[in-house]
């Protein structure tokens, strides 16, 4: 399990941390499976070389997914039904092979832990290895 402190509306590539886990445990081949413990934050494979796409990820689903008083969920705030939002068109869990100890991506493709929320927090996310 890894943990992450974020903070506001962060996205954070996480990729190093996961191929560090594949090497640590000596993982040849098969698949990577990570799943986020939380309905406010999500998972995302993106764009690595250019941050204006992580920019402009956040900025469109933050009008998708806007802070309004019209949600009848707002016991934690109003930025929380719109960070529950942002996660049901993101990612809960992906699954990322892995050839060669490598984790198999693209040339440009990382992998990200969002932070859709106001106020940063420890985020977990479980990493399970399928294979040998």
């Amino acid at each position: 399990q890894l943990s992450f402190k974020t903070e506001e509306y962060q996205i954070i590539d996480i990729t190093k941390n996961i191929q560090k886990i594949v090497h640590r445990y000596g993982f040849e081949k098969g698949l990577v499976n990570l799943s986020i413990l939380h309905t406010s934050a999500s998972l995302i494979i993106q764009e690595n070389a250019c941050k204006d796409v992580l920019s402009d990820i956040r900025k469109f689903l933050s009008g998708l997914a806007p802070e309004s008083p019209n949600y009848l969920h707002n016991v934690e705030g109003p930025d929380d039904m719109p960070a529950h939002l942002k996660t049901l068109v993101t990612n809960s869990n992906l699954t990322i092979s892995v050839a060669s100890s490598k984790l198999v991506l693209g040339v440009w493709q990382g992998i990200y832990l969002c932070e859709w929320r106001k106020y940063g927090q420890t985020r977990s996310i479980t990493v399970h290895l399928l294979g040998k």
